[in-house]
């Protein structure tokens, strides 16, 4: 007797999986720190992190997606963005972590490490350690903070990979009730909602909030009949965001300390950007590279912001090229600062300060 042929199911759209924005995976052993029954309070902090986010960066990122992952390390977990991983390390449930802020008094024993987050030493302890560790001068963390303060950075870090075309129409749509005039006749009128999303990406991708929409879409109205290239309205919308911009990098201060640009080097510059090329020649932007380490780095040994000022016709350029050697720099345009603040050259690119 011949067993039925059982007929193979057709392939369907549902069998395409969809790719989560933004995941969280964890090793078995960590499956404690996101299971509710196990007191893991790992998903609350999740949620405080997205809250936060939104309040400080001005819209609502996509949800986390929590899962286990067992081909995994036990005690490891892995962040991922569209699918591809961002962060992996590992946490140890039932221990903490001391790090060093840089001017402990000892050393205490365990397991040597790095904190995944911003990468300062840091020991995996046995728990009754910590009043030893805490005297000594560490910051003592548990699994779970370890996790949520990685996971933080790096949404922070890939914000305006966050700030899909969904998250912005709902961002929009939530203007338009509290003030319709402010969104109507922009959208698709005068700007497509791709360039919008453009502009609002660049912002993110500097660092910066877009918490004032207000001025934002007023800005790109203004100046939309004129001109539908994204970077040229980025440069229009930053000058108008000019004091937010200065009091992130200078919360209190009225003598803005920079680091500044020789006058030569900004012509160079300046004229390789007219000549129609967008990228810097290769013998110059070795030097320029050099020059602008040794600048930031003077900086922060002042305990100053690493903030490089130069004139507008060039930001965008030296911001590209800087942003993956040097991303603690921030580089602003002259046309950025409000006429009421004072500027004084601290450390110098090209010449002396």
């Amino acid at each position: 007797v011949t067993a039925p042929v059982t007929e193979a199911a057709e392939a369907s759209w549902e069998d395409v999986a969809q790719v989560d924005v933004l995941g969280l995976e964890v090793g078995y052993r960590l499956i404690p720190l996101v299971d509710k029954a196990q007191d893991g309070d790992l998903l609350r902090r999740i949620k405080g992190i997205r809250k936060k986010f939104t309040q400080d960066m001005g819209f609502l990122p996509p949800a986390v997606h929590i899962r286990d992952n067992l081909d995994l390390p036990p005690s490891a977990y892995r962040i991922t963005l569209k699918g591809a991983e961002i962060g992996m390390a590992e946490a140890h449930a039932q221990q903490l972590l001391a790090i060093n802020p840089g001017n402990v008094s000892g050393t205490v024993p365990g397991t040597p490490t790095k904190d995944p987050a911003f990468g300062l030493p840091a020991i995996w302890i046995d728990t009754a350690l910590r009043e030893q560790a805490q005297a000594m001068g560490y910051t003592v963390v548990d699994a779970g903070t370890v996790v949520a303060t990685h996971m933080s950075h790096l949404i922070q870090q890939n914000a305006a990979e966050l700030l899909g075309r969904q998250e912005l129409q709902q961002l929009l749509d939530h203007l338009g009730k509290l003030a319709p005039k402010l969104v109507e006749g922009l959208i698709p009128d005068l700007l497509p909602l791709t360039t919008v999303q453009k502009v609002m990406q660049n912002l993110l991708d500097e660092g910066m909030h877009i918490r004032d929409m207000r001025s934002i879409l007023e800005t790109l109205a203004e100046h939309a009949p004129k001109t539908q290239d994204a970077s040229v309205l980025t440069a229009l919308v930053r000058v108008a965001l000019g004091p937010a911009i200065v009091q992130q990098f200078y919360p209190q201060a009225q003598e803005l300390q920079v680091i500044g640009m020789d006058k030569e080097l900004e012509y160079v510059l300046g004229q390789a950007l007219q000549a129609g090329g967008s990228a810097i020649e290769p013998g110059l932007a070795n030097t320029l590279l050099n020059e602008t380490r040794v600048a930031t780095e003077k900086q922060e040994r002042l305990g100053l912001p690493t903030v490089l000022l130069v004139p507008g016709g060039i930001r965008d350029l030296l911001a590209r090229f800087l942003k993956r050697a040097l991303p603690q720099l921030k580089v602003i345009s002259q046309e950025e600062v409000p006429g009421f603040k004072t500027i004084r050259v601290t450390s110098m690119v090209g010449g002396r300060a």
